[in-house]
């Protein structure tokens, strides 16, 4: 057992079944506290899966998972989030009839609900935090345009925005570039090397360049196991690693 309290998140002998099948299988996993983690992997390798336990979504069937030396294991979803732990999921869930100030106002901590933020006034502390997010996440020109009305990759950054103006230490993104142009992913990628400074960040993607272009070290997950780990370099020159995944 590794008990080093350096490590900002420290998954220890998690496993879960479903039905008698380890969708995840007896996984140890040690993220430091400014780094920037890619998890890749086949279909059905337990990427996703992690992330739903590490955010309370799913209950592991056995093993621990320390955030901040504390066990999030039982803890329900919006303790875990109170805590600093934020996520983003594949699809998009902002307030698409809301403009992104108010989807960035209505994320502001003083307001954990809707009703919470109408009884909040408009400081210009808060004002200021949310002009300085829309920039942060390049909509600074977009303020009152509806949720609605925003292309694919800019509804991914509001989300992304959202969940920062929270403040989270550890922020999950389950495939932030899916269905995103090439200029989308590249600026999404400047954005997310942006906002690493100072918090963790786990990443799940398929998109191998864009994935060379931000990740500090990449995890590789086959069967809800770690088949290997290391720099980008280090995984694709991995004959195990080519032979299960980035072979096909």
């Amino acid at each position: 057992m590794n008990s080093n309290n350096s490590f900002l998140l420290s998954i220890e002998d998690l496993t879960v079944s479903f039905d008698g099948f380890k969708a995840v299988d007896a996984l140890n996993l040690f993220i430091e506290k400014d780094e920037l983690r890619v998890i890749i992997g086949p279909n059905g390798a337990g990427k996703t899966t992690v992330l739903d336990m590490i955010c309370g979504k799913t209950q592991p069937t056995t093993g621990s998972i320390k955030f901040k030396n504390s066990e999030l294991v039982g803890l329900p979803e919006h303790q875990i989030v109170r805590r600093g732990v934020g996520r983003k999921f594949q699809t998009p869930s902002i307030y698409e009839n809301l403009t992104v100030f108010e989807n960035l106002e209505v994320s502001y901590p003083k307001g954990h609900s809707v009703m919470g933020c109408v009884a909040f006034r408009r400081t210009k502390e808060v004002v200021d935090r949310i002009h300085e997010m829309a920039e942060e996440i390049s909509l600074q020109d977009y303020p009152d345009i509806e949720g609605a009305f925003l292309s694919h990759g800019q509804k991914q950054w509001l989300e992304i925005g959202m969940l920062l103006m929270q403040e989270p230490e550890l922020i999950m993104l389950d495939e932030p570039v899916a269905g995103m142009s090439p200029a989308e992913r590249e600026q999404t990628a400047a954005l997310i090397q942006r906002i690493c400074k100072g918090r963790c960040i786990i990443v799940i993607d398929h998109d191998m360049e864009f994935v060379s272009r931000i990740a500090h070290k990449v995890t590789v997950l086959h069967l809800g196991k770690i088949l290997a780990e290391g720099s980008m370099e280090e995984i694709q020159r991995n004959p195990k690693v080519i032979d299960v995944y980035l072979g096909h």
